[in-house]
């Protein structure tokens, strides 16, 4: 009998920022599924955050998957003791020293791949140092993208051709070449540092990412060919490089694990859950801007005013103890709403609010991650972008997929003008009320389905998966 191959030992290692934690840990659950063994990096604090679903992974599921601990250097860069995620991070100062932080770990993860005698790392694309430890070991580097092919295929249009050169009007609507769909944007709508002529630290940072990223074994991307395979196919022609979709990798948990996804307050998840299942099928929307998204005091009060008048039953994750400490809802709005409306301050079961069947709208800052969860989950979404790729990903689910509604008139102004609350109760209303809204819901139980398959025996990330699990089992001989 031929010698047992051992299995293919994988590192993660996520940015300390939830939105890349969490998919990045969904996708190592999703490859000790396919019988690799896992071993996620994490900070002491966020590991905690963690640490519930990992051991239900090992002692239920049997999987063959770890939590390696390590300490983050907050306080010796001038940060807060308790300053792990870029959630705490509230200043561009703070963001500086977060950034020296991060440098920091280099050799400590380059001892304990070495103690470990990883095959491979997995690593967020903005942590490039990653690339040296690969190479000093000899192993494989994977990059990862928190988002999906269709904004990373803007932003490289955007960035080789320039085409806001020209452009006085930060209004002023341009159309971003070579793209299989006609996309047009303004400079507000495209990250500062792609736009600014001057020198941007920011631009620096991900010049060197993505240059290192070019050398490295290849690229990870957390979607599925059925839900953007023109831009799959625009990413290996035009982009180049090797890229794998493995997902929606948040598909990766089954019914029992979603609540301990992340360690969140039992007390919040069961309030919200128990509210749901007194509601009719699809008459909530579920209203939820991300962990990162700052939105104003004034702002706030004009989204509960919107949803109050709207008529319609709303969950409201809403976050205002750290960067809105002043904050206070209408007078009298929690007593009016108390039949209508469920107002949640801090972390929700964003995933099993999403799936429960009463939830038929989602309002999104249009976050990849959210993005991909309201599609697994069927639900027909209100865009409202605040930064980043979010402005891309809303003209990828308005006007690409059609299964969202964008329904403020200077859509240029979004990043700063107050929207208000008559606004958004009509957003509400047409992606909840009407037949354009039931074609919208439609068109993503379609999405859903294919993305349900795409992880399942046969689907195309499975294959995906299998196909760079096999590569590399090869390439190390193992």
């Amino acid at each position: 009998m031929g010698k047992k191959s051992r299995p293919l030992h994988i590192y993660f290692f996520p940015l300390m920022a939830s939105g890349h934690m969490i998919p990045l840990v969904d996708m190592a659950r999703q490859f000790s599924r396919h019988k690799a063994k896992a071993t996620i990096l994490l900070t002491n604090l966020n590991a905690a955050q963690f640490s519930s679903s990992i051991e239900r992974d090992k002692h239920h599921h049997g999987l063959d998957i770890n939590i390696r601990q390590i300490k983050f250097p907050n306080v010796q860069v001038g940060l807060p003791e308790n300053c792990e995620s870029l959630s705490s991070v509230t200043t561009t100062e703070m963001a500086l020293k977060f950034d020296i932080a991060i440098s920091l770990l280099q050799e400590p993860v380059h001892e304990l791949l070495k103690q470990d005698k990883a095959d491979c790392i997995v690593a967020d694309f903005f942590i490039p140092w990653t690339a040296q430890v690969a190479e000093k070991l000899r192993i494989p580097r994977l990059s990862f993208h928190v988002s999906g092919f269709f904004p990373l295929c803007v932003h490289h249009s955007i960035i080789k051709h320039k085409p806001y050169i020209g452009i006085h009007s930060d209004s002023e609507m341009f159309t971003v070449p070579e793209l299989p769909h006609v996309i047009k944007l303004s400079k507000r709508q495209v990250p500062d540092f792609i736009t600014q002529e001057s020198e941007d630290p920011t631009l620096k940072i991900f010049e060197n990412a993505k240059k290192t990223e070019e050398k490295s074994y290849g690229v990870i991307v957390n979607s599925f060919k059925e839900l953007e395979p023109d831009y799959v196919d625009y990413y290996r022609s035009k982009i180049g490089g090797r890229v794998w979709h493995v997902g929606p990798v948040s598909l990766c948990d089954k019914d029992e694990d979603k609540a301990q996804r992340v360690k969140l307050p039992t007390m919040a998840a069961e309030k919200c859950l128990n509210w749901l299942d007194t509601q009719e099928p699809n008459s909530v929307v579920y209203v939820a801007f991300g962990t990162l998204s700052l939105i104003s005091d004034t702002q706030l009060r004009e989204i509960a005013i919107g949803l109050e008048s709207s008529g319609q039953k709303f969950i409201w994750a809403v976050k205002y103890d750290q960067h809105n400490q002043d904050f206070r809802l209408p007078q009298g709005f929690e007593e009016r709403i108390k039949d209508k409306g469920l107002v949640i301050n801090g972390w929700v079961p964003q995933l099993m609010i999403l799936e429960h069947e009463s939830v038929g709208g989602f309002l999104t800052h249009c976050g990849w991650n959210s993005f991909l969860e309201g599609i697994t989950a069927a639900v027909p979404m209100i865009t409202w972008p605040n930064s980043s790729d979010h402005f891309d990903i809303e003209k990828f689910i308005t006007e690409i997929l059609k299964i969202g509604v964008q329904e403020w008139s200077q859509r240029t102004d979004v990043k700063r003008a107050l929207i208000g609350s008559e606004k958004i109760a009509k957003a509400v209303r047409n992606v909840m009320i009407g037949e354009e809204a039931m074609e919208m819901r439609k068109r993503v139980s379609c999405l859903s389905n294919e993305a349900k398959k795409a992880i399942e025996v046969g689907g195309s990330s499975y294959a995906e998966i299998e196909s760079l699990l096999e590569e590399l089992r090869l390439n190390g001989n193992i």
